[in-house]
């Protein structure tokens, strides 16, 4: 049986986005920083697959002989998760999805009516920072927190034991509803959990959930429609609103992420089936907080780990690493970076020339479908 297995390193972007400065990200390079500031840095494993030919770093040992690799650059406008991951399975947007410094006053009113709650905050923030300007604000009155990003996104952080994780959910739920029927073309609405007494150790927790715009049709809608069993890990489900996904597991860090795509590598040898997994670990913990020694880490222990699961790809499996986007944590700011992606492939047959993010979805779609 044919099997494909896509791992998109959350944000893990290498670079020379030729629209770069349109963005703000005129030099931003997460893989090239990393290598070039991190003193003996190296990711031997993802060079057997011709990380280092592709970055023009020391070779080192040659790659792996069924091995292919190649940049992609992203038609559509953005540098956001949503924009990348439809991208990447062949959905391009004509036109970016909205963004907001704050969000319009009537927007808020019927948000805080249809929810029957009073936000405080409603302005651009990091995650962690937000949480340290209004978190016990929020603990005290029971306010949840409305905020957003450069990216397009409309986040609501509430504690999650005074709040309720439940109602939260309900919450974000209700604000997609919203931001769908009034034509608000926003890409995600992101319930952000947290736990803590104070300002001091709040802290985010893994039970968040994106609530995303439904996409046009991409090849996850192909292959359902051809019989070929779609698994999400991680957040893919949330990214694509279910559309396409025949089973999901949601994940709670990279590790837990590594640990169910192997399971399941084990799990589904009898049937054609695409496994397309998010690891998001890199941009949530690390991009996002401009960590580079923690980005470094996090790509180190992935490294490990793909290097005892690379024996397990058989000769007619197809194994595909690439990034959504970039968030280098050298750069400016906290938001994402506007980048090209690496493309590592293995089993794919064929030389790979740079490209798009959606030359991704016609490889899978060539070795599950028309092959």
């Amino acid at each position: 049986m044919k099997r494909v297995l896509c791992i998109v390193l959350d944000s893990v972007g290498c670079g020379n986005a030729p629209d770069a400065r349109a963005y703000g990200d005129d030099g931003a390079d997460t893989l090239g920083h990393l290598f070039t500031r991190t003193p003996g840095f190296s990711l031997p494993n993802l060079a057997k697959l011709g990380l280092n030919r592709l970055m023009d770093l020391p070779a080192g040992a040659p790659p792996l002989r069924d091995a292919a690799w190649a940049r992609l650059t992203e038609k559509s406008a953005g540098k956001d998760t949503t924009t990348g991951h439809w991208e990447l399975m062949g959905c391009e947007l004509e036109h970016g999805f909205a963004t907001f410094e704050s969000f319009p006053a009537d927007l808020v009113a019927e948000l805080e009516s249809r929810g029957g709650v009073e936000f405080i905050g409603n302005c651009a923030a990091s995650g962690t920072e937000i949480l340290v300007r209004l978190g016990e604000e929020h603990v005290q009155s029971g306010k949840p927190i409305l905020y957003t990003s450069a990216d397009s996104v409309l986040q609501i952080a509430a504690h999650e034991e005074s709040f309720g994780l439940e109602r939260l959910w309900n919450l974000c739920k209700t604000a997609r509803k919203v931001l769908d029927e009034r034509g608000h073309q926003i890409g995600r609405v992101i319930a952000r959990p947290f736990l803590g007494s104070s300002a001091a150790n709040f802290k985010r927790t893994s039970n968040r959930h994106d609530y995303s715009l439904v996409p046009s049709e991409t090849v996850l809608n192909r292959l359902q429609s051809a019989g070929v069993t779609t698994i999400g890990v991680g957040k893919i489900s949330d990214i694509f609103a279910g559309s396409g996904i025949s089973e999901s597991f949601p994940t709670l860090s990279n590790q837990d992420g590594m640990a169910v795509i192997e399971r399941l590598w084990h799990e589904t040898r009898d049937e054609s089936h695409l496994i397309l997994a998010n690891l998001v670990d890199f941009d949530s913990l690390y991009g996002h907080r401009r960590d580079p020694k923690g980005y470094a880490k996090c790509l180190l222990e992935f490294d490990r780990w793909l290097g005892s699961f690379i024996p397990q790809v058989q000769p007619d499996d197809v194994l595909i690493l690439t990034a959504d986007h970039g968030n280098d944590p050298f750069h400016h700011g906290t938001d994402h970076t506007r980048e090209q992606v690496p493309v590592l492939t293995l089993g794919l047959g064929r030389h790979l020339a740079d490209g798009h993010f959606s030359d991704v979805a016609r490889w899978i779609e060539d070795r599950l479908i028309d092959s």
